[in-house]
This record gives structure tokens, sequence and C-alpha cells, in this order.
């Protein structure tokens, strides 16, 4: 028996040695195919290529009926690309050939543009503008990295395939979504680099730079659920808005959708969990503030926040689902533009309030007084002097912050609570007291994990 063995072991050795050797002359014999290959042949036969599905993508676009708009079919595109590829590889070096071709095929292109407009009245220009990127793929191949070549050809693709969308998109466009956006762009990439870091006063770590900051991240999670809202989600349903709602403000949420309840009272709960659900993303918006502004008391928040957030939407899909042979309509959650200038001074304001406002209080009450603080403040928006903290550098420890961050928390749902059964109707509070009443119990038993 042990003979057997022996003999399938090298049997077996042998076979594998045979093996490495096979695959080692089947590797070499490839490599020495590839080596054969020139690699102008390569480039030409990817340039052909995409110049061929680019053409192919005009025609799907624009189709028979459109062949009037067009100069050419998908071979026009093609022979653009081959012809721009080998007016480029016949002098790489100075790039004349390709120089004159390009500007011989713009000039023909502005009269087959001038006709376009003269007979059918017709001023778009996008066709012509790929065929000239056609013609420029070799170009960006022979003489840019790869994937920025690849990058180029499927951008094209992308937005020709997209020309209704866009269309659709660009009509239902405010006109002065534009000048929100340039907002946005002015307080995020020009006065954002250029404020001071050094502290205002020697004994607080707030700075010019630090407000500012604060204000721009807050900013950002509102203007995302703000455009998410208003352009991709036109027609959310309730549990939707609540969520897109608690990226935005849960306590606003909830006393736009209490109001709602009032009004349509057969879809009570359903609002009671959309509610819940806005709760939930305040959960995780307060965890992603704490991961870009303290990391070390996010480590610490991680498990309190999450657990809270599973439980707050577990409570609310519970809900939802006890109540889903009620109807479910569509909300119009007005609220106040993110990028407003009175919303940016006011959450200054407050912001810049509680940074003297914690200090002194820590300073002269400790924990304490701090979570007293913690306690009152649920009663305003809870941002400003939880970004306060988390940015903070107070002689108490990090605990004890991620503490009193979840008493804020745990004040601001009771205010809610009470905003919401102020609007409900009698008979339809009963589970929006559940559900409140889950989160807040769980809420206090999970301060004591920190």
């Amino acid at each position: 028996m042990i003979n057997n063995f022996c003999f399938f072991n090298t049997n077996f050795v042998i076979l594998r040695q045979i093996n490495i050797f096979v695959k080692k002359q089947i590797h070499m014999n490839l490599l020495n195919i590839i080596g054969v290959v020139p690699d102008n042949l390569f480039d030409f036969v990817l340039v052909t290529i995409f110049s061929l599905i680019i053409g192919l993508s005009q025609r799907q676009v624009h189709g028979e009926k459109d062949d009037h708009f067009l100069f050419g079919t998908h071979r026009t595109f093609t022979f653009i690309g081959i012809l721009g590829y080998l007016l480029l590889i016949s002098d790489l070096e100075n790039k004349i050939l390709f120089i004159i071709g390009f500007v011989v095929l713009s000039f023909l292109f502005g009269i087959f543009y001038f006709f376009k407009i003269y007979k059918n009245e017709k001023f778009g220009i996008t066709t012509i503008l790929i065929a000239l990127l056609t013609y420029s793929m070799s170009l960006m191949l022979l003489t840019q990295p790869l994937w920025l070549f690849l990058m180029v050809f499927v951008t094209i693709l992308f937005f020709t395939e997209l020309k209704e969308t866009l269309t659709g998109f660009s009509n239902s466009f405010d006109k002065f979504e534009i000048v929100t956006l340039a907002k946005f762009i002015v307080i995020a990439g020009v006065i954002l680099p250029v404020l001071p870091k050094e502290p205002l006063v020697s004994y607080l770590s707030i700075s010019p730079y630090k407000i500012w900051l604060a204000l721009v991240v807050i900013s950002s999670i509102s203007y995302l659920s703000y455009i998410l809202k208003k352009y991709i989600f036109k027609k959310a349903g309730i549990i939707l808005t609540g969520l897109l709602g608690g990226l935005y403000s849960s306590t606003a949420t909830t006393l736009v959708l209490s109001k709602k309840s009032k009004e349509n009272p057969d879809n009570a709960n359903q609002y009671t969990a959309a509610i819940l659900l806005a709760i939930t993303m305040m959960y995780l918006r307060i965890l992603i503030l704490s991961l870009i502004f303290n990391e070390t008391l996010f480590r610490i928040l991680l498990f309190p926040m999450a657990a809270m957030a599973f439980i707050t939407v577990l409570t609310a899909l519970t809900i939802f689902w006890l109540n889903r042979n009620k109807l479910t309509g569509e909300v119009d959650v007005e609220k106040q533009h993110p990028l407003e200038f009175k919303v940016a001074l006011i959450f200054t304001f407050i912001y810049v309030a509680f940074t003297f406002i914690n200090y002194f209080t820590i300073e002269h009450f400790g924990k304490n007084g701090l979570n007293l603080l913690s306690i009152l403040v649920g009663v305003t928006d809870i941002d400003p002097f939880l970004l306060n903290m988390f940015q903070g550098k107070y002689a108490i420890p990090l605990t004890i912050v991620a503490s009193a961050s979840l008493q804020a928390i745990i004040s601001n749902n009771v205010l809610k609570m009470i905003y919401a059964c102020t609007f409900y109707k009698r008979e339809n509070r009963k589970y929006l007291i559940i559900g409140f009443t889950i989160i807040i119990v769980s809420n206090i038993l999970l301060i004591f994990t920190i």
C-alpha cells in the first residue's frame, strides 16, 4: 500500500511538472505572438472600432427621419477617425498634416452647418462637434494615457445616448439653480480655502476656517437632499420623503409630515413611519459629521448611533408593514433653501454662540453643566451644538462629549414627539407614541454603552 502511494505521488509530481512546462510554453508563445503585432496595427484597429461605434450611436440617436441633419452614415465617422490617424502618424513629431486636416474638415463642416441653418433652420452643432472629437481620437490615443482615451470615448457615448434624458432635465431645471450652484461653489471652493485657520481667541480652538467649514458641510448635505427631492424624486412618496427630509432636517420634516397627517388621516401611520425614517437619517447624518470632524469621537459613537439607526428603521418599517394596506400618496415638502443667506447667517451665529456657551459651561460647571446644556439644546437646532462639540478641544474626555451628544438627540426626539402629537388627531397617535417611545428608551439605554 505504501509502494502504491509512493508511485501515485511520484506520478502526480511528474504530471505537475509537465503541466507547469506546458503553461510556460503557451505563455511564451502568446508573448511572441503579441510581440509580433505592430503597435500601429493595434492603434489603427482601436481607432477604427471606436470611430465606428460613435457613428452607430449617432445613427441610433437621430434615426432615419433625421438623415437631412447628418452629413453621412456611421461609415463617415469611421473614415473621419481613420483619416485623423493616418495624417497623425504621417507626421507624428510636428503634427502639421493632422492640423491641416482638422482645419479642412472644420471648413467643410462649416459649409454643411451653413446650409443646414439655411434650409432646415436647425442650429444644433452637436453632431459636428462629435465628428471633430472622432477625428481627434487618434491624437488622444498616441499622446495621452490609455485611460484618458477610453474616458473621452465613454463620455461621448454617454452624453450621446442621454440626449432625451438631458433635454427633459434641462426643461425642468429652474434658471435660478445656476445661481444656487454658483453660490455653493463660492462658499465651498472660494471662500473656505482663503479663511484664516488661527483661533479668534486664545482660549478657544474656534477659527473662521472651522466656522465656515461647519457651514459648508451642513450646506452640502442639505443641498444634496434638496437636489434629490426637487429633480430626481420629484414625486416622492411618503416614505421616500421622510428619508430625503431627514438628510435636510428631521425636525422640519417631522413638522411638515405631522401637518400632512392631519389633512390625510387615512395615511397617518404611513406618515409616522416616514417621520421615524427621517430620524434614522438624522442618526446617519450625525455619524457622518463626527467622522468628518473627529475620527476618535466617531469610533466612540459608531456603535450607539448605528444601533439607534437600526432600531429606528426597524420600528418604522414594522409600523409601515402593519398598515401596508393603507393608501400612500405623494408629499410635497416645501422647505427653506439650504443656501439662502439668511439660513447661513443664522447657522453661523448659533454656531459661534455655542462655542462660547460650551466653553464657559464646561469651565465653570464641568460634566454636570454639559449634561444639562445638552438636554436644553434639544429644543433648538442641535446641529450647531453637535458640530461645535465635534470640533472643539475641551478639557473633558471624549466619552462625556459622546454622552452629551446622545442626550441632545434624546431631548430633540422628545420635542419632535410633542410637535407630532400636537398636529396628529387623537385616534392616530397610537403608533406615533409607540414608535417614539421605543427609540427614546433605546437611546437612553445605549448611553450606558459608552
